[in-house]
This record gives structure tokens, C-alpha cells and sequence, in this order.
């Protein structure tokens, strides 16, 4: 994705639509993932976006590197979290080499940003160590909130971009047949596949209910077994 992005910088700071989502689906699936693998190995994660991830990751990794291509969006992170252990390389996901191999690598929301995901999944399936972990999350088109507006007339195209995913710098939405598609061509196998955060309805109309803590996590825990209808996709891949 070669374009100028710090552009995209806005949409890390807070006070966007998506920032009740993400706060939930950030902290979530890190998570998870913290569940499969044995923490103390060596992790390589694209992206820092919000930070949420790398902050979490750096306190289990014994080596933990992370790339990302804008300047901007570097320092919002270090002057969120100055004390992040995480070694943060500031370089196009494309244009990126080590000699290094890694036991987990992690694509949490990079792919619907790329121009070509392919090509980031085959380019970085190479760093894996034999036995090596690569975790991918997306966005769902096909979730449940999503189906719902789509019937309901609000979203006339169920993989329609807003305003808000121009944003981001979205440019794609996945769906779950989607991506198990992409992995296949990218030559990975995938071992696992789970949803992140079951969302009934519009962020807007969730917020409007004041939901205690306690729902917000009962629905991460029922979107685990139905990736089909959850606002995210975790995927456990391996070669």
C-alpha cells in the first residue's frame, strides 16, 4: 500500500464511529490468540493502528517486532504507550526483509487495508519457523448487524464501504468463505476459525441500551462459535 499514510493518522486518535467497535474487537482477539500460543516464542505483527494489540503483546513475547508504514501513526503509539517494550520498524508491509524467522505472526486488521492481501499472505508465510503460527483478522461483511441493515434497507450493499471505512482506509470487507478462499491461494492452511464480538445491532443503537460490561463479553464469548455472523474474523493458520 504505497500511498502517503499518515493521512489515515485521524482515525487512530479517537472520536471516530468505530472507536466503541474497535475498542471491543482490539482488545478481544489479541486475546485469544494469547490462548493458542506459547507466549515467551518470538512474535512479528503488521500494524499498530490503535495500539491495543502491542501494548498486550509486549508484555508476553520474548521478542516482538512490529512493522508499520506510517510515521504519524508510529508516534500517536509511543506517545500513548512510552514504556512498550515492542521494537517498532517504521517500513511499508510490502518493502519489508529480515533473515529473522518467528513462531507467530500476526495480521490483526491489516488485510482490508492492503492493496494486495494476497501477496502480504504469501510474502509473509516465508517468516514463519517451521511449525510457525500465522493469525489473520478482518472484518465480516456477512454479520449480523450488518444482514440486519441490509434487509432493513439501511445498507443497500452488504460489503458496501462508508464514509467511516474511507476513513480507515478500508478497501475491502471479507466474509467467511472469502477468506478461507484467499488463505488457500495464499498457500496456508487454515487450522482454525472463529468470530470476534456478536453484534446484534448498529454500534449506535448498542450504545443506546447501555449494555453493562459483563453482555459486551458474553457476546465476544457467543461470537467465538459463529464467525458467520460476528463483526470480525480470527483465523489460525499454519503452512
Amino acid at each position: 500500500m504505497k500511498n502517503d499514510l499518515d493521512q489515515f493518522v485521524k482515525a487512530y486518535e479517537g472520536d471516530i464511529q468505530y472507536d466503541f467497535d474497535n475498542l471491543i474487537l482490539l482488545n478481544w482477539y489479541p486475546k485469544r490468540i494469547l490462548n493458542f500460543v506459547e507466549s515467551s516464542n518470538s512474535l512479528l505483527e503488521l500494524g499498530l493502528g490503535h495500539g491495543y494489540s502491542t501494548n498486550l503483546f509486549a508484555n508476553y513475547f520474548r521478542s516482538h517486532i512490529v512493522l508499520d508504514g506510517s510515521k504519524a501513526v508510529i508516534e500517536n503509539f509511543t506517545q500513548k504507550y512510552p514504556n512498550c517494550k515492542a521494537k517498532i520498524i517504521e517500513t511499508y508491509f510490502e518493502e519489508f526483509d529480515t533473515d529473522e524467522r518467528f513462531d507467530v505472526i500476526v495480521m490483526g486488521f491489516i488485510l482490508e487495508h492492503v492493496d494486495d492481501p494476497l501477496q502480504i499472505m504469501r510474502k509473509y508465510k516465508k517468516f514463519l519457523k517451521p511449525g510457525g503460527k500465522l493469525y489473520i483478522a478482518v472484518p465480516n461483511a456477512e454479520s449480523l448487524n450488518r444482514r440486519l441493515g441490509n434487509l432493513a434497507g439501511d445498507l443497500i450493499d452488504i460489503k458496501e464501504l462508508s464514509k467511516h471505512d474511507f476513513i480507515l482506509g478500508h478497501q475491502r470487507y471479507y466474509s467467511e468463505k472469502s477468506l478461507k478462499e484467499d488463505i488457500k491461494l495464499a498457500g496456508l492452511k487454515v487450522c482454525k476459525m472463529e468470530g470476534i464480538f456478536l453484534k446484534p445491532l448498529a454500534s449506535s443503537q448498542i450504545q443506546s441500551l447501555q449494555l453493562k460490561d459483563k453482555y459486551i463479553d458474553a457476546l465476544c464469548k457467543l461470537g467465538i462459535n459463529y464467525p458467520e455472523l460476528s463483526c470480525g474474523l480470527l483465523a489460525e493458520t499454519i503452512l
